[in-house]
């Protein structure tokens, strides 16, 4: 296995926001260049929702990871904050009962010392931190999103070390995920990605499979939204802001909350095995930063979709938080794992 000149060995805890000259020290040629003029924005957003936790206060735009072409003043799409409040959770609920038949398939790869697996918009890399831990054997992960801010906290907080103690070693890549082909993934033993296939159009889920197919590399897609979420104690307005936040997930094409079923059917086609398995967050009082930030983004993007729901939506977060500030409160938010086992291409079993 290859050990490219952008391999980086630091691990460890997120830093505390970085500046560009740290950015450029310690992460692949991409980064530099990015010069003293980037700035990063402040970690909380109008209405105290953290960026990517709710909705942007764009006209237009999505509080979710893009995909496209940005412009240069489109903001990063999920704040590291976000995804460090909520990356116990992701750990918790990620399906543990899909990692046994990726062992294997990963044991069963001829004439390797080792294995390369691609997180596919790595945001700040909490999916090696949690994958990497769990397999045997020397790994090289490739790091890809389109923000070279977050590609800079995944480098710096990778892990060091597999479940057997062989060397972990990490490189990032910039650039468009949705553009995959097999080629991109030419080597591939694995590929990754969390909370990502619910940001996908139809047509972008069917050239994701057809480019694992053509490696023939199987792939872990965890922590799709599945739609369905369960408050304790229930309220009347419940299902209506479920519904409304179901609908704001499929604007412009995106899954939401179909994704899941839209990827089995096309890693099915492309003559995958495929398993799924639930993945819910479970959340109480000892998780109330998250649900807190949840919920507002949650009310948030259903009165984006539905503003005649206001009024309404105002009360119900007030008592919501009332709850949750008392301990009271309870939130189950379904996701959906993913396994797809390719067929090989060399010859593995």
């Amino acid at each position: 296995m290859t050990n490219p000149a952008t391999t980086t060995q630091q691990g460890g805890a997120i830093p505390a926001q970085p500046g560009p000259r740290e950015v450029t020290a310690v992460t692949d040629g991409m980064i530099p260049g990015l010069g003293s003029s980037v700035e990063f924005g402040p970690g909380q957003a109008s209405g105290g929702v953290i960026p990517g936790a709710g909705p942007s206060g764009k006209p237009g735009s999505r509080p979710t990871v893009k995909l496209r072409e940005a412009g240069p003043d489109d903001p990063p799409r999920y704040a590291p904050e976000w995804l460090e409040l909520r990356e116990p959770a992701d750990a918790a609920a990620r399906a543990h009962d899909l990692l046994d038949p990726l062992r294997i398939r990963l044991a069963n790869l001829p004439g390797r010392s080792g294995v390369v697996i691609h997180d596919l918009g790595c945001g700040t890399g909490s999916m090696g931190r949690w994958l990497a831990p769990r397999l045997d054997g020397a790994q090289h992960w490739v790091l890809h999103d389109r923000d070279p801010y977050l590609l800079h906290f995944a480098a710096v907080a990778s892990p060091r070390s597999a479940a057997d103690g062989s060397r972990v070693s990490v490189e990032t890549r910039r650039g468009d995920i949705a553009r995959l082909t097999p080629d991109a993934l030419q080597g591939a033993s694995l590929v990754t990605a969390s909370a990502l296939l619910d940001v996908l159009t139809r047509e972008e889920i069917g050239t994701f499979a057809a480019a694992c197919a053509g490696a023939g590399c199987p792939a872990l897609l965890t922590l799709s939204v599945a739609g369905r979420v369960e408050l304790t104690p229930s309220h009347p307005l419940d299902a209506e802001l479920t519904q409304a936040f179901n609908d704001h997930q499929r604007r412009d094409g995106l899954l939401g909350p179909d994704a899941v079923t839209a990827a089995a059917e096309a890693f099915s086609e492309h003559g995958a095995t495929v398993r799924l398995h639930p993945s819910p967050w479970r959340l109480g009082p000892e998780q109330a930063a998250l649900t807190e930030q949840w919920l507002r983004g949650w009310v948030g993007a259903a009165v984006e979709e539905r503003p005649e729901l206001r009024a309404e939506a105002d009360v119900y977060l007030t008592k919501r938080l009332a709850e949750l500030a008392a301990g009271d409160l309870r939130v189950t938010v379904h996701h959906v794992d993913l396994l797809a086992l390719s067929r090989p291409v060399d010859g593995a079993s």
